[in-house]
């Protein structure tokens, strides 16, 4: 009985952030909106989407990607939320993200991608936020140099810069 309570325990503590994300009310943007996701999400905070300005996004939790791409001569710094945390936030249930830009380029990302490697929508490059004149403000990047598995065509196409909208399918 007592290891139940342990794994109960356990269980309760690991699964609270996920629980409190999905039950906090997503607050509404204070600057200019830079990102809208809508679709099969539980959670929103304008017209059934959830939309985000640069501070909301930079209020999650960051992760620092150093890796080297095709779009920059060497190896370069990106920082910004992972999508999964994103997702989580909220409420996404969807099994497919469609991930569209300023000029409405368009990409499918399966949301295995999220949930299998740490894929940030990163703000930041090299400790600086992003301007659209240089692939920002949000440019989806896979830790290319931590899973050289990721280093192709495929990945490279669902590496959207000037990320506007992420559509969740179901």
């Amino acid at each position: 009985m007592r290891f139940f309570k342990i794994i109960a325990a356990f269980l309760a503590l690991h699964l609270l952030p996920v629980q409190l994300a999905l039950a906090a009310a997503l607050t509404p943007p204070a600057g200019e909106v830079i990102l809208e996701i809508n679709g099969a999400i539980g959670t929103t905070n304008q017209d059934g989407a959830a939309v985000f300005d640069l501070a909301m996004l930079e209020a999650l939790t960051q992760r620092e990607t150093i890796t080297a791409t095709p779009w920059y001569d060497g190896v370069q710094t990106f920082s910004g939320p992972t999508i999964a945390d994103l997702m989580t936030t909220v409420g996404a249930t969807g099994g497919t993200l469609r991930v569209i830009a300023i000029n409405d380029y368009a990409v499918e990302m399966p949301m295995a991608d999220v949930s299998g490697y740490p894929v940030i929508l990163a703000t930041r490059h090299n400790g600086e936020p992003m301007s659209v004149r240089d692939k920002g403000p949000l440019f989806v990047i896979y830790p290319f140099d931590e899973f050289p598995d990721l280093v192709n065509e495929v990945y490279f196409a669902r590496s959207v810069w000037q990320v506007k909208r992420i559509e969740v399918l179901p």
